[in-house]
């Protein structure tokens, strides 16, 4: 999937990158607003944790190169031999792959992961391996002794997986942490979100939520084994619950631990307004464009957001404008008006509604009362507490010009995900965003609007709750194409279709910005996910 941060936006200012040169050893501080979401493996679906655990702690199947969206091996021996016309994959472990106490990882624990990410209490993570699975959507999970049949592990370094439907992407969607490994014996159920059990280069010595994670080396690990990481500092300190201005000014001036360390969180408007003007801060920067798609959620459930016709009225309402100056102005977002972003659509910019930029008050008052609905109107909408919801603001001014009162309700940055993917807890409209786990339209549409993944809890993507057999049969029909060039067409179609609907309207296609300490060497934003810090090549020079 995936998620963007419920901090809202992110800033870019070019895509700098800065070569890593011989530098192993010393501590990488992170300061971070909050805690993650989730670190264990099966429950891992948003961008920046995704990144921070798969660079890290756990490692999968496959993988991506630094700072590209080319896949390599990493578990595996290659990228998975393919029988069956693409229903059924094939991977070998490579020799001397070991835990952070020495034990072999087993086909078998991949297998266990797999199966875990399926039962009711480890939700929120990436589904696609239950969608995909012979039986997987019918799998409750490894915990009542029964186990998928369709993930075969003859051996302690064969795994073999039978699927539904001819699947060409299957070596990008083994990158996601549901295909790393967690062992029976160490498994904690939803413990173990505290304490993942390490297949990467370090390990956890230190978790308190919401305060600070420390992690060291797991001297286990084996880099001939390992393409990718790096493994540069000796330390990485993640130290939680900082305030995102005083993270900014600490950057900026970049002394003692300061001048190691990286924030969590990409730099929004306010923080660039500091920066920008010092030309030493400025050239610390290192950004790009995310891939990724900025929505508000329309609760489809709760009217009168069930109908489109109100939905519709509420896309023609807003300023995306307003939202852009929120974001920081064009040099931070650019104004979106489909779901799958250009860089997903060779440049190509559909535009279904041609709604002006600011918005159409006027067509908007005539949608509601051909709805059947009288104002004023009022609507909760979930923000998250990592920001100062400028873009949840800049909605709320905007629908205040059609009768619409909305009330932001706030909850904390570490929960956010959790509550607008609880059916019991979900507002009438939320703030968003999607970015492709890999780069084909089946990891951005069909995670978003396929009606049967929805769950009473621990809802990821199709968090607006739409259904609609019509467009979930079109997905399965977009599924089977297997020509490149249709294929890409064909889910290009299916945004157009799903935009008439409108369960989500899309605001923006932000770009990302982190401001680095001084000494901070190999820093590169990762295209894949939504233009993080590559965490697999960071590390630090003596200060």
């Amino acid at each position: 999937m995936v998620l963007l941060s419920a901090v809202g936006c992110g800033g870019g200012q070019g895509a700098a990158t800065k070569k890593s040169p011989d530098a192993k050893g010393g501590t990488l501080t992170v300061l971070a607003i909050s805690d993650f979401a989730h670190l264990d493996p099966a429950r891992n679906w948003t961008m920046p944790d995704m990144m921070f655990g798969t660079r890290l702690l756990y490692r999968t199947l496959t993988t991506y190169k630094a700072g590209s969206s080319e896949i390599v091996p990493d578990l595996a021996t290659d990228l998975g031999v393919s029988e069956d016309g693409g229903k059924t994959w094939k991977f070998t472990l490579k020799d001397g792959l070991t835990y952070e106490d020495g034990t072999p990882i087993k086909a078998a624990d991949i297998k266990h992961n797999v199966e875990r990410s399926m039962a009711a209490d480890i939700n929120g993570g990436p589904d696609y391996a239950q969608k995909l699975l012979v039986g997987g959507t019918d799998y409750k999970g490894p915990y009542e002794g029964k186990h998928l049949e369709s993930v075969e592990t003859p051996d302690d370094r064969t795994i073999i997986f039978r699927l539904k439907r001819p699947a060409g992407e299957f070596p990008y969607t083994v990158t996601l942490p549901t295909f790393s490994p967690v062992p029976e014996s160490k498994d904690t159920k939803v413990g173990y979100d505290n304490r993942p059990f390490s297949s990467g280069p370090y390990k956890i010595e230190k978790y308190e939520r919401g305060k600070e994670l420390v992690l060291v080396r797991n001297e286990h690990w084996a880099k001939q084994t390992d393409p990718v990481r790096l493994a540069l500092p000796d330390r990485i300190d993640v130290k939680q619950g900082q305030d995102k201005d005083t993270i900014t000014d600490r950057l900026i001036a970049s002394a003692g631990e300061d001048a190691t360390s990286v924030p969590w969180g990409s730099a929004g408007p306010q923080s660039l307004s500091k920066i920008l003007p010092n030309p030493q801060a400025k050239n610390r920067l290192v950004g790009m464009v995310t891939g990724c798609t900025d929505t508000l959620v329309f609760n489809t459930t709760k009217k009168p957001f069930d109908n489109p016709k109100v939905r519709q009225a509420i896309y023609y309402a807003i300023d995306k404008e307003s939202v852009q100056t929120a974001a920081g102005g064009p040099n931070m977002s650019e104004i979106a008006t489909s779901y799958l972003p250009p860089t997903m659509t060779g440049g190509v910019k559909q535009d279904v509604y041609q709604a002006p930029p600011t918005g159409d008050v006027v067509k908007a008052k005539a949608l509601l009362a051909e709805a059947g609905v009288s104002t004023p109107l009022k609507v909760k909408m979930t923000a998250s507490s990592g920001s100062s919801n400028p873009l949840e603001v800049s909605i709320q001014e905007s629908l205040k010009k059609i009768g619409v009162d909305v009330e932001i309700n706030t909850v904390d940055n570490s929960v956010y995900y959790d509550t607008i993917g609880d059916q019991g807890k979900a507002d009438e409209l939320a703030t968003y965003g999607w970015c492709p786990d890999y780069p084909n339209g089946s990891s951005f549409l069909p995670p978003m609007f396929d009606s049967r993944g929805i769950k009473p809890t621990g809802n990821s993507g199709n968090v607006a709750y739409f259904k609609d057999p019509a467009i979930d049969k079109k997905i399965d029909e977009t599924y089977a194409i297997t020509d490149p060039s249709a294929s890409n067409k064909a889910w290009q179609a299916l945004d157009a279709q799903v935009m008439r609907e409108l369960p989500q309207a899309p605001l923006q296609w932000g770009k990302r910005a982190y401001l680095i300490g001084k000494n901070v060497v190999g820093a590169v934003n990762h295209p894949v996910w939504a233009a993080q810090l590559d965490y697999a090549v960071l590390g630090v020079k003596p200060s």
